[in-house]
C-alpha cells in the first residue's frame, strides 16, 4: 500500500466539520501522546512497541486527513521530503537548524 491508497481509505472514517482546523489540531495531540508513550518508558522502564506502533498510526491517519483537506499529495510529501533530506546529506547539512538549510 502507498501512501495514497492510505489515505484514501483512512479519511472514508473522518466525521469531522472543521476542516484544516481539527487534523492540524489532532496531529499535535496524537504527537503528544507518541512522547507521553516514551516518557513513560524512560521513567518506568517498561515498553510497549504495539502502544507506541498505535499512536504513531493515529499520527498518519491525521496526517492523511490535513493532507486530504489541503489536497496535498501524500506520496509526494514523502517524496519531497526524501528529495529534500538526500540534499542536505549531499551538501553536509544535515545536523543544523533553519528550513532552507
Amino acid at each position: 500500500m502507498n501512501f495514497n491508497e492510505y489515505q484514501e481509505e483512512a479519511v472514508k472514517t473522518a466525521i469531522y466539520t472543521d476542516p484544516i482546523i481539527y487534523p492540524a489540531l489532532g496531529l499535535g495531540n496524537e504527537a503528544g501522546e507518541v512522547q507521553g508513550k516514551v516518557k513513560k518508558w524512560l521513567r518506568d522502564d517498561t515498553f510497549n512497541k504495539e502502544d507506541i506502533a498505535a499512536e504513531i498510526g493515529d499520527v498518519l491517519w491525521y496526517i492523511a486527513a490535513l493532507c486530504r483537506d489541503l489536497e496535498i499529495d501524500m506520496n509526494d510529501v514523502a517524496l519531497k521530503n526524501l528529495a529534500k533530506l538526500k540534499s542536505r546529506q549531499e551538501r553536509g547539512t544535515i545536523k543544523g537548524s533553519g528550513d532552507t538549510r
